[in-house]
């Protein structure tokens, strides 16, 4: 497989150099007529036909592992218009003999950066994976380093954790405005183009430059969604894709807070469960129902006075920020009791880190970029996707954040509540419609609190031809590492090319 790519990719190097020869001999006006004419039947032949300048990425991590920049048109509706960078990375495959291709790597997002995937996510894939494929990393458009968008957003204005208030709705609607105002201010037409469908078309790009009849790919979050755009967009190209912690592609959007939030109270009352049976553990109660009412009379606490744990400021509304480590029920057990402690007086041991609220949004970058450029092409992807899914009625999120808040307790008003996509205009093209049969296996966990397990059970369902491992009893959001069983399938699939035959489950360590 890897010998015919190769000499595939050599013959149209050939090709090329035999057409630039023939062109110098002709008149100007005759080459010229030439290339005008190759370029009609293939218009994006000026990207697919780059060669990469590779060079070492940085000098802390090894010398293997490295960089180059493309260029992709802006608008591939106009490909001799406006070009970006995508910033793509490798780690070439260990074994040329058994070489079988290219691994894509994407982190989610939208708004995450790729570009150093083939060394963290390599770190722990297996070797005979590490064999056989170049970890490929990218920074998909408008990210990281694949010229980066900047709304010039502040701190203030990257905090997406806003509950619904009567007193405070009008400033949310001010935020959601002023966030999609400030974007279309600093990067104007370019939006539009900052797209999932567009990513897809990159990625393809960047198949055709490494020389590759197909592509494999792993991806997490809201890679998976990207993921099954491609398959939609090139399912020819599609090789082995792995989809970990799935979003359901029907509900990408707004559904995706929402799902959020219907899927915390579950996972809030199988915590209440546990705890209860620890209580000589955690003191938090000897019911499912005293441990709620703890919980609960906590929020209505830190609401009068907030409560001070570890050097942070909790009010009512910060502990309910937290509902995403409900899915993890030890540590969740772990934070509420110290929690409790704090707002006794007593002197808890010292908190670890709450997990926060899981989100299509990713935190603040460290890298060399614009500080705000995570957050804002992440909603500059997510709205020019799916804006036209998004109520332009300010009242409407009202009218959704109350119901929620009464349907949710823990999040609903949050998850409901305007976003900046209310005010965005609309991307180059509508969202893609995920619908086939091509082969893909997806991972999830029972209790994933970003990507919920709902979720990745209708993407399995859009994608008619993949199988889908649940881990029973898995917490937390992505399953890669976490699971020996789920690992050692999407290892066979990656290497061999077989699925299982049905769908598995595999069963969380016993906690």
């Amino acid at each position: 497989m890897s010998i015919t790519v190769r000499n595939t990719r050599i013959a149209s190097l050939i090709s090329v150099g035999a057409v630039t020869a023939s062109l110098s001999a002709l008149t100007p006006a005759t080459a010229s007529s030439l290339s005008d004419a190759a370029a009609a039947k293939d218009p994006l032949r000026q990207y697919t036909q780059q060669t990469p300048r590779w060079q070492r990425c940085n000098a802390k991590n090894p010398a293997t592992y490295q960089c180059a920049t493309l260029k992709v048109p802006l608008d591939y509706s106009d490909p001799g218009g406006k070009k970006t960078d995508i910033a793509i990375s490798r780690l070439k495959a260990s074994s040329a003999k058994e070489r079988r291709g290219v691994l894509l790597l994407n982190p989610g997002g939208p708004g995450g950066p790729g570009l150093d995937l083939p060394v963290s996510v390599g770190a722990d894939l297996p070797g005979e994976v590490k064999r056989q494929y170049d970890l490929t990393g990218f920074d998909p458009r408008g990210v990281g380093q694949s010229s980066p968008v900047s709304c010039s957003l502040t701190a203030d204005e990257q905090d997406l954790e806003r509950p619904y208030k009567t007193g405070t709705f009008a400033k949310d609607v001010e935020w959601a405005r002023t966030v999609a105002v400030k974007c279309q201010a600093e990067e104007g037409d370019r939006l539009r183009h900052l797209t999932t469908r567009n990513t897809a078309r990159d990625m393809d790009v960047i198949r055709a430059v490494l020389g590759e009849k197909k592509i494999s790919y792993l991806g997490f979050s809201y890679g998976t969604y990207l993921g099954a755009v491609y398959t939609q967009m090139f399912p020819r190209r599609t090789d082995r894709f792995v989809l970990d912690s799935a979003a359901d592609p029907a509900r990408y959007g707004r559904g995706m807070f929402q799902a959020m939030a219907e899927r915390a109270g579950p996972a809030f009352t199988r915590w209440t469960e546990w705890t209860a049976r620890r209580h000589t553990t955690y003191e938090l109660g000897r019911t499912p129902a005293a441990v709620r009412k703890t919980y609960w009379d906590l929020i209505a606490r830190a609401d009068r006075k907030p409560i001070d744990y570890g050097g942070t400021l909790f009010t009512g509304d910060t502990i309910r920020a937290q509902r995403a480590m409900f899915s993890r029920v030890q540590k969740a057990a772990a934070w509420v009791a110290g929690l409790k402690k704090a707002a006794e007086g007593k002197k808890p041991a010292p908190p670890g880190t709450p997990e926060q609220a899981p989100s299509p949004l990713p935190p603040a970058s460290s890298r060399d970029t614009p500080p705000d450029n995570e957050t804002a092409s992440a909603w500059a992807v997510l709205c020019a996707d799916t804006r036209t899914s998004w109520p332009r009625d300010p009242e409407q999120y009202r009218r959704d954040a109350i119901r929620d808040k009464n349907r949710y307790p823990l999040s609903g008003d949050f998850d409901s509540n305007i976003k900046p996509c209310a005010f965005w205009k609309p991307g180059s093209e509508p969202q893609t419609t995920v619908t086939n049969k091509v082969p893909v296996l997806i991972l999830q966990n029972e209790w994933d609190p970003a990507t919920p397990l709902a979720g990745g059970q209708a993407m399995h369902r859009a994608l008619r031809g993949s199988r889908i491992v649940t881990v029973a009893g898995g917490e937390g959001h992505i399953v890669n590492g976490t699971n020996p069983c789920a690992d050692k399938t999407a290892t066979v699939y990656l290497t061999t090319g077989r699925l299982p035959a049905k769908d598995l489950t595999c069963r969380a360590p016993a906690g």
